[in-house]
C-alpha cells in the first residue's frame, strides 16, 4: 500500500467516525425530545408574555417571572422538559395514546359537590341541555349542541395559553334525574372527560349534586401550574359555578355585586361599575 492510499483510508476512518458522531448525536437529541410540537408552541409563547412582564416590573419578583418565562421559552425551543424527563412524561412520542391513558398519566381531578333545595328532575332538566351553562359557568363562552350526544364547547383561557379553548364533546352516559357523563372527542383542544350526579337527599333536603372532572390542559400540568398562577384554579372555578347554579335554581337569579357600592382604603365609598 502506497503512502497515498494510506492517507486515502485514514481520512474514509475519519469521515465514517465523524457520521457516526453525528448519527449518535442525532440519535440522542431524539431520545431527549419529550414536549410535543402543539405544547412547544404553547410554551414558547407563553414564555415571551411571562419574560416581557416579568423583566417590565424591575422587581426580584419581576426578574423570577422572567426566568419562568425564559425557562418556558428554552422548554419550547429544545423540546426538552426537566420536569416531564423526572416525572416519566413524554408527550412528544404519545401520539397513540387513547384519551383515558393521557387523562391517566398528565390529568388534573377536579370534583365538587352542593346541596340545592330543587328536585333531582329539575336540575337535571336545565343541566341536560348545555346551552344553558355559559350563563351561570363564568369560564363557559358558549356551547352549541349538534344534536342528541354531541355539542361543541368554548371557554375562557389564561391570555399566555391564546385566551380560548374549543373543543367537541359527546354524551357517553345519560340516566335521566340521576347523572350524565361527557368525553372530549378526538382533536380537541382539551381532553377532558366529567359527570354529574343528582341524588336525593334525605330528609327532603332537597338534591346533592356531585361533579367530577378530569382533564389535560394546555402544556399539561405546567399548563395547570401556570393557570393557578394567574388566578385560573379550576377547583375554584368548579365551586364558584355550583354556587352560581344553586342560586340561581333556588332563587331565579345569581348574585352580584355590580353596581353596588363597595369600599375603598380611603374609607369612602364607590359604586362597581365593572361587568360580569
Amino acid at each position: 500500500m502506497t503512502a497515498l492510499d494510506e492517507l486515502r483510508a485514514q481520512q474514509t476512518d475519519q469521515l465514517d467516525a465523524q457520521h457516526g458522531q453525528g448519527a449518535d448525536q442525532q440519535q440522542e437529541s431524539q431520545q431527549k425530545l419529550n414536549v410535543g410540537p402543539n405544547e412547544r408552541v404553547v410554551s414558547v409563547a407563553a414564555g415571551s408574555i411571562l419574560a416581557l412582564q416579568g423583566l417590565s416590573r424591575g422587581s426580584l419578583p419581576g426578574l423570577l417571572i422572567a426566568g419562568v418565562g425564559g425557562a418556558l421559552i428554552h422548554r419550547g425551543a429544545t423540546g426538552h422538559c426537566q420536569c416531564y424527563e423526572a416525572m416519566g412524561i413524554d408527550t412528544a412520542h404519545d401520539g397513540q395514546q387513547t384519551l383515558e391513558q393521557e387523562i391517566a398519566e398528565h390529568g388534573i381531578h377536579v370534583e365538587q359537590a352542593f346541596l340545592i333545595n330543587k328536585s333531582p328532575e329539575e336540575l337535571y332538566r336545565f343541566w341536560r341541555n348545555f346551552e344553558n351553562l355559559p350563563g351561570m359557568m363564568t369560564h363557559l363562552q358558549s356551547v352549541r349542541v349538534s344534536d342528541n350526544r354531541r355539542s361543541h364547547w368554548v371557554a375562557k383561557a389564561p391570555r399566555i395559553a391564546g385566551g380560548s379553548v374549543e373543543w367537541d364533546a359527546e354524551i357517553t352516559a345519560d340516566e335521566p334525574n340521576q347523572r350524565i357523563a361527557w368525553r372530549s372527542l378526538p382533536g380537541s383542544q382539551v381532553d377532558t372527560t366529567g359527570e354529574i350526579r343528582f341524588t336525593k337527599a334525605m330528609g327532603d333536603r332537597g338534591t346533592e349534586v356531585h361533579v367530577f372532572m378530569e382533564y389535560v390542559p394546555p402544556m399539561g400540568k405546567l399548563g395547570h401550574w401556570i393557570a393557578t398562577l394567574f388566578g385560573e384554579a379550576p377547583r375554584r372555578q368548579m365551586r364558584d359555578d355550583l354556587r352560581n347554579f344553586k342560586s340561581l335554581m333556588e332563587t331565579g337569579e345569581i348574585p352580584t355585586v355590580n353596581g353596588q357600592p363597595r369600599g375603598t382604603c380611603t374609607g369612602h365609598g364607590k359604586r362597581d361599575r365593572s361587568t360580569r
